[in-house]
């Protein structure tokens, strides 16, 4: 394959993979095991350009939330996102000074796939048994900046489904909102994480033989690919479960596992 299909398809799967509750590291990973790996700014530049789709879409109610911080409700609202925010970056820098991390090779990664879609399953049916709740309250802020330094710690874990579960069963367990509430504390926490990355390639290894044509390209294209995801997962989700997903989580997981090598 050329560097010209792998970059596109690479960043194609970066903005499909991002916000859906399937791991991003895990598609990533198997592809890189075809396409070659790419530099660590490549990887900055792809996850950017997915992060900034979801600051388009959430921008009328990110405003919203920086204009209105003098009424109660969306300062209430704004608070719980920076202590979820601060609480994963407080640990997760905590955990990753001290090496608390598994390697990002495909057993543990597949591992991660399955059993984190069976949960997916079993939070899901226990979620649809409690009563409708849209509000997020301080333990589902607290559990959910929690949540993001797990799914840090262990790679195909996926923070989107690590976020948007834990926020259902700690009681709101209304996909919209708990999604809602998980994807607007993702910005800052993955805006924080790829600063750090970057920082630590250029100082590593500077920019020397860096594509930059290649990395502007796989940009937009995550950028314009996780635009388009993100709506279809908003949209789909208000009517539909997230069964689907839990479902192709445990299949891939139990494919790689039958990757010779792997097990």
């Amino acid at each position: 394959m050329s560097d010209l299909a792998a970059t596109l398809l690479l960043g194609i799967i970066e903005g499909v993979t991002e916000f859906l509750p399937i791991s991003s590291t895990g598609h990533l990973l198997i592809a890189e095991r075809w396409l070659g790996a790419r530099s660590d700014l490549f990887n900055v530049a792809i996850q950017a350009g997915a992060i900034l789709a979801v600051v388009l879409i959430y921008r009328e109610r990110l405003w919203q939330l920086a204009t209105g911080f003098a009424r109660g409700e969306s300062r209430d609202y704004a608070l719980k996102l920076l202590a979820a925010f601060l609480i994963t970056a407080a640990l997760g820098f905590a955990a990753t000074r001290l090496g608390f991390k598994l390697p990002e090779t495909v057993a543990p990664v597949a591992w991660a796939l399955i059993i984190g879609g069976v949960w997916m399953l079993l939070a899901e049916g226990f979620a649809a048994r409690l009563p409708e709740r849209s509000s997020i309250s301080w333990r589902v802020a607290i559990l959910v900046g929690l949540a993001q330094v797990v799914a840090g710690v262990f790679p195909g874990t996926s923070r989107s489904a690590a976020t948007i579960f834990i926020a259902m069963l700690a009681g709101t367990n209304n996909r919209a909102a708990a999604t809602e509430f998980a994807f607007l504390v993702g910005i800052p926490t993955m805006f924080a994480a790829s600063g750090y990355e970057l920082l630590k390639s250029l100082r590593a290894h500077g920019t020397a033989g860096e594509d930059w044509s290649a990395l502007a390209l796989a940009f937009t294209v995550s950028l314009l690919t996780a635009f388009i995801t993100v709506k279809w997962l908003l949209g789909y989700i208000r009517s539909h479960r997230f069964m689907p997903f839990a479902l192709y989580r445990i299949a891939l997981g139990a494919l790689l596992l039958l990757l010779p090598g792997v097990a």
